[in-house]
């Protein structure tokens, strides 16, 4: 998120002839499968929503062993897949379905005669994209999901006939890749046992490591020197694996996978187990289709070879990837974002933005909130508290929704607002970070935090309930301070003094008549929260000089 909120600071977009929702199909052809999302497309933030999902287990990857064809069987298996794909889009109103295909139609000799089929029979063209193509756009997608802050990441996408590798910090890519390892591929060429013996194993692992040294090298070789590297992972594979691990070690599966991390010593643990396992008894593990269950081996050692190889020691999950990279780059080229790298780098705005509107939140009452909790936040760090950026990026978030619960009932909003926050789709926040934007949104008015309620006992350490206390304090004064919700107040300004352990607010109005009597008496009313959270003496003061609203 950007530092300063105002109008100069948000995203550039060129406004279509109609600034009507858009909604447009991304379909993503595989080797294992087919999937799609429908989203909904905000051309204003711009940003989009997936309002539906499809996905289907084709194996286009099971081809012909002598011939490399694809077999009759998996192209029609993907032609009835697609015909429904079509019939839900549709059913959505979408107006374009945006169809890729990748390595199975690739490196198949009938592939490109397979999709003049799909287009005579289907009506529906399918972009054939090479390996850095597929890569460069799940760049895209993951980036649509998740902050990077300038920071290097690699990305691992392991599909079922190829692994893309790439390695990126908000802006351009710095180095894209795709080889021919995959999850569907490996388990076809290699894997003869049930479960895989202590032959195959070995032999399948130094193929992996083989494959990957070349691309692994070439990532490393564009870090700068100190740089330190991070790994997102995503596809079936990873996403299996998180919930398994999730399962295991959280007892459920968290709302959204989106940041989740495993540790390498957990997915050795957990690939030694699933490698000594039979192809039923994975199957039985909840969450394992019994298709995912037939690769799910090769596919997790093409991980923990890959995280070894990069010297990472531990995996973030991105929910985002090609598909949804398909949908940014089609918003790309259809002119909705202007400058790509102030999308890449606005996620958590975005998406803030973008629930507040679908809530219909008073955006100019939810801004003068939040930039008075932020100045409260700037002025008192290092005198009351010591949080940082991404604290007081979940304080203006707070800031923003805290009111969207009005949506539902005025009666108790705060905590209407709380389940809303809680289960609305805040991209680039983990599950954590949404559950303290949530809380402190639930506190911005009645009851202060206490242990016994629902929502605060959900916070999953002391520091994070701590962070709420504080916080929600910040806010609560934030919102008396536009009590009349004109923005009577302009600017704060705090003068603390210690040694009396008294905090002054000196208060400068937007229009010198106005004496601003419900904001000195909403403060008042509410700084006693304020002065037992931070131990100081809350005084306030209209000053006579009043601030240019602007």
């Amino acid at each position: 998120m950007v530092d300063s909120l105002t109008k100069e600071n948000s995203i550039t977009v060129s406004t279509p002839k109609t600034e009507q929702d858009r909604i447009l199909a991304a379909i993503d052809i595989g080797t294992n499968s087919i999937h799609m999302v429908v989203v909904q497309i905000d051309p204003v933030l711009p940003s989009f929503t997936i309002i539906a999902r499809e996905k289907e287990t084709v194996r286009l990857g099971d081809r012909d062993p002598k011939t490399g064809e694809l077999t009759p069987e998996a192209m029609g298996r993907s032609l009835a897949a697609l015909q429904r794909c079509q019939e839900l889009a549709k059913s959505c109103n979408a107006e374009q379905i945006v169809a890729v295909a990748t390595s199975a139609m690739r490196e198949a000799p009938n592939g490109r005669t397979f999709l003049k089929q799909i287009e005579s029979e289907l009506g529906l063209f399918v972009n054939l994209i090479s390996g850095q193509e597929e890569a460069r756009r799940i760049y895209l997608g993951v980036l649509s999901g998740m902050e990077f802050n300038n920071q290097p990441h690699a990305i691992i996408d392991i599909g079922g006939g190829s692994t893309e590798l790439i390695l990126g910090d908000s802006q351009e890519p710095r180095y894209l890749s795709s080889t021919k390892i995959g999850a569907v591929r490996l388990t076809a060429e290699f894997i003869t046992t049930d479960p895989i013996s202590h032959s195959e194993l070995p032999y399948l692992q130094a193929y992996i490591r083989g494959m990957l040294e070349r691309p692994v090298e070439e990532l490393l070789a564009h870090l700068q020197p100190g740089e330190e590297l991070r790994l997102v992972g995503t596809s079936g594979t990873i996403e299996t694996l998180a919930t398994m691990h999730a399962r295991e070690k959280l007892g459920t599966v968290p709302n959204t996978l989106n940041g989740y991390q495993i540790s390498r010593k957990d997915l050795k643990e957990m690939v030694k187990r699933l490698a000594s396992m039979s192809c039923a008894e994975r199957g039985a593990i909840p969450g394992m289709s019994d298709r995912r269950s037939e690769i799910i081996v090769a596919g997790a050692l093409i991980l923990v070879e890959a995280m070894t190889m990069l010297g990472v020691e531990c995996l973030m999950i991105g929910e985002r990837a090609l598909r949804e990279g398909v949908i940014v780059d089609w918003m790309l080229t259809h002119g909705l974002i202007e400058d790509r790298l102030r999308y890449q780098g606005s996620v958590r705005e975005r998406s803030v933005l973008k629930i507040s509107q679908k809530y219909q939140v008073n955006s100019e009452y939810s801004q003068r909130v939040a930039n008075l909790a932020l100045s409260l936040f700037n002025q008192t760090k290092g005198h009351l508290h010591h949080w940082d950026c991404e604290e007081r990026e979940m304080l203006w978030a707070a800031a923003i929704l805290h009111n969207c619960g009005l949506y539902v009932n005025h009666s108790a909003h705060h905590k209407h607002s709380y389940y809303l926050i809680r289960h609305a789709e805040l991209l680039g926040f983990v599950e954590a970070e949404i559950e303290i934007i949530a809380n402190l949104a639930r506190y911005h008015r009645g009851n202060t935090p206490k242990k016994k309620h629902e929502s605060f006992s959900n916070l999953s350490s002391k520091k994070h309930r701590q962070l709420v206390c504080q916080l929600s304090a910040l806010l609560r004064l934030a919102v008396a301070l536009d009590r009349r919700q004109i923005g009577a107040i302009a600017k704060v300004q705090c003068d603390y003094r210690p040694n009396e352990k008294e905090l002054n607010l000196h208060l400068f109005p937007a229009k010198p008549d106005d004496d601003c009597v419900l904001e000195l008496w909403s403060l008042n009313y509410k700084k006693g929260v304020f002065e037992e959270e931070f131990c100081v003496k809350l005084v306030a003061t209209l000053e006579s000089v009043p601030v240019t609203v602007g």
